[in-house]
């Protein structure tokens, strides 16, 4: 459940689970600037320099998000100001978020927040435990939400704050918030120099503030407070950073010029990352268009995958699904480009059970398949009874083991996807630039650092200070040892099945259903309604001629996913209406996909994205560019490390620097 917020008579918001205040009684936001953004230099007289003036990014860490007020009071300072940095991070960390009303709600007293907290509310929604990156204005302001204890919160953080907001309830309410060792993990997550505000002046605070380095004073408070708590980071010891926290201290990487290799869906993800932090990137690839390997796909799922014990692959899944679909939403036209529909995906075998105690949140994510539902897909309903039934559907295995309908699942932010148009939005960002039909043969070093790109005839197609490889297995040419066999990339091989509805739209499911492959009805291809059904996955194969073996097999896949649906499309596949498509895409043993630098300086990498590169592509691009640049990670560092392109040097993640500690 959301946290509830109890409103005092004054429109005063009290947090019943401490019984304390969220903000002043008496002008909540006038506190807020004050307090943090004036006690962090954020906000300044007019005409005095502010902090952040300038800066290619700032980093704020917060404590407590609580309703968001500070948030929103930065981010508006933000964007009036003219010298605002290019990019605002806002790392905020809640055990305990509370609703979209109530957020909502908290801000109506000052008209100037209001459509800041709506654009927030619109993406408030599947915090389920973990990390949860909110990209709002256009991408340059970025809110990772931690939702979770704050000491575990900030063990699995990867930041060097530029600010910090100390906040959250008393310390005689939570004292855990303001125990040694949370100051402590604060102090390791703050450069030299960082500020430090707070409302909170107890002695204790303030003693143990100055044993971990920070240099601490009191100021004018804003009545009804006397005080005020302003600091800044400064240990009269020598500071040992090593990986990402050495390289974020002195925001060392610049944007400078850019190639990326290969303009499918990984690459132009990264391409739109670098762009939005000022790199000029030109992306090459082979092919005369972009997105003409696996990324031509026509349409495709973005359904993050469930499990019973919520693994990796499933949060990781989760938190790219939420990047693609904010994405989508700003940038596709819904119903021609993407439909963000919901998917529904069964299995008669039953494995897919819910994790254990699955939250509220979640339930925004995946729940139980309502019987409208199952109904539209042509599904029974549980307990319907075993096969033969009136939907022809045959028998699933419950929780329980008892002969029940197939169990089903509700993806609410699910939905379909036509990866070429998502691939061109990428591409259209300012600072991306395009250029087919030219084939790179060679990636050499130039003397004075910086890498040339040459064709077969040594021709130089660029140059630049960075390059990043996302041609998918084609990568493996210049990865050398980092696709050794220890972790080698591997061809995969798909196929799909599409053909015209015809006017049978009523006969098929208005919305995906996913499981023992997949049909998506409905979609407009070619200027008509048209389903396809996908898909074969052939390891180590390479060639994309078509094969009827394949449809056959797409054929039968659908007979068990949905019987009714095949019965509708059986004529297509007798009478040689079915059309096809073949890809070849990219995957490592894992199935999971690799972000991070190789060996060379400057030569990076994201590639790997197996048949989820609608879900992990913008992940990835989001990931390269923070590593890159010391920003906080959009994801938890132990599932980075999943990620990482180091691991195939791995024998366990623990004993190597991967440059995200």
């Amino acid at each position: 459940m959301t946290e509830p917020v109890l409103w005092d008579a004054d429109g005063t918001p009290r947090n019943p689970r401490f019984d304390d205040l969220y903000r002043s009684p008496s002008d909540g936001l006038a506190q807020a600037r004050h307090v943090f953004l004036a006690g962090s230099g954020l906000l300044t007289d007019a005409g005095a320099p502010t902090a952040w003036e300038h800066q290619p990014q700032w980093r704020v860490l917060e404590t407590g998000f609580g309703l968001g007020l500070n948030f929103l009071a930065t981010w508006h300072a933000w964007r009036a100001d003219p010298a605002r940095p290019r990019l605002l991070h806002m790392v905020s960390i809640e055990a305990h978020p509370v609703s979209a009303a109530d957020l909502l709600r908290s801000v109506l007293a000052w008209p100037e927040l209001i459509p800041l907290a709506e654009a927030l509310c619109a993406q408030w929604r599947g915090l389920l435990p973990g990390f949860h990156r909110l990209a709002l204005d256009g991408g340059q302001v970025l809110l990772t939400l931690c939702v979770g204890d704050v000491q575990a919160a900030l063990r699995e953080l990867a930041m060097q704050a530029d600010s910090v907001f100390l906040d959250g309830c008393t310390p005689e309410r939570n004292p855990a918030m303001w125990s040694a060792a949370t100051l402590k993990a604060v102090a390791r997550h703050c450069r030299r120099g960082a500020t430090l505000a707070s409302r909170c002046t107890a002695p204790t605070v303030l003693d143990s503030l100055t044993q971990r380095g920070f240099v601490v004073q009191l100021a004018d408070g804003r009545p009804p407070e006397k005080h005020r708590l302003a600091g800044r980071y400064d240990p009269a010891w020598v500071l040992k950073r090593d990986g990402l926290a050495a390289q974020a201290t002195s925001h060392s990487t610049h944007p400078a010029r850019c190639v990326v290799v290969g303009a499918g869906l990984a690459g132009a993800a990264a391409a739109a990352s670098l762009a939005r932090r000022g790199w000029r990137v030109q992306v090459l690839d082979s092919a005369p268009t972009p997105a003409s390997g696996a990324s031509g796909l026509p349409v495709g799922l973005l359904a993050p995958p469930l499990s019973p014990d919520d693994n990796p692959l499933s949060r990781l899944s989760r938190a790219g699904a939420r990047l693609t679909h904010q994405f989508a939403h700003t940038h596709l036209r819904e119903g021609v480009d993407w439909q963000p529909s919901g998917v529904l995906e069964h299995r008669r075998d039953g494995d897919l059970a819910l994790p254990r105690d699955w939250p509220e949140a979640g339930l925004d994510w995946t729940r139980e398949a309502s019987a409208d539902e199952r109904q539209r897909a042509g599904l029974a309903a549980p307990g319907s009874g075993p096969a033969g039934d009136a939907n022809g559907v045959g028998p699933g295995t419950g929780r329980l083991g008892a002969a029940t309908a197939p169990v089903a699942r509700w993806h609410a932010m699910g939905g379909w996807i036509k990866p070429a148009r998502l691939v061109a939005a990428l591409l259209a960002q300012p600072g991306v630039a395009f250029r087919g039909g030219v084939v790179v043969e060679s990636i050499e070093p130039l003397p004075g650092g910086g890498w040339t790109v040459r064709d077969a005839r040594g021709v130089v197609l660029a140059e630049a200070e960075l390059v990043v490889l996302a041609a998918g297995y084609a990568s493996r040419k210049w990865l050398g040892a980092e696709a050794s066999d220890s972790t080698p990339l591997s061809p995969v091989r798909g196929q799909i099945s599409w053909g015209i509805t015809r006017g049978r739209e009523t006969a098929l499911p208005p919305f995906p259903v996913n499981g023992h492959g997949s049909l998506i009805a409905g979609v407009p291809l070619d200027g008509q309604p048209a389903w396809l059904v996908a898909s074969t996955y052939a390891r180590d194969d390479a060639d994309t001629a078509l094969r009827d073996a394949d449809h056959a097999a797409n054929r039968e896949r659908l007979r068990t996913l949905l019987p009714a649906a095949s019965a509708v499309l059986d004529t297509d596949f007798e009478t040689g209406q079915v059309h096809g498509w073949a890809g070849v895409r990219c995957a490592t043993p894992d199935r999971l996909p690799m972000v991070g630098p190789t060996a060379a300086p400057g030569l990076w990498v994201s590639t790997g994205m197996g048949s989820r590169g609608l879900t992990f592509a913008l992940l990835c691009g989001e990931l390269l560019a923070a590593r890159l640049h010391g920003e906080p990670l959009p994801i938890e560092r132990r599932l980075a490390l999943r990620l990482d392109s180091g691991r195939a040097r791995l024998k366990t993640a623990s004993n190597v620097d991967l440059g995200i500690k």
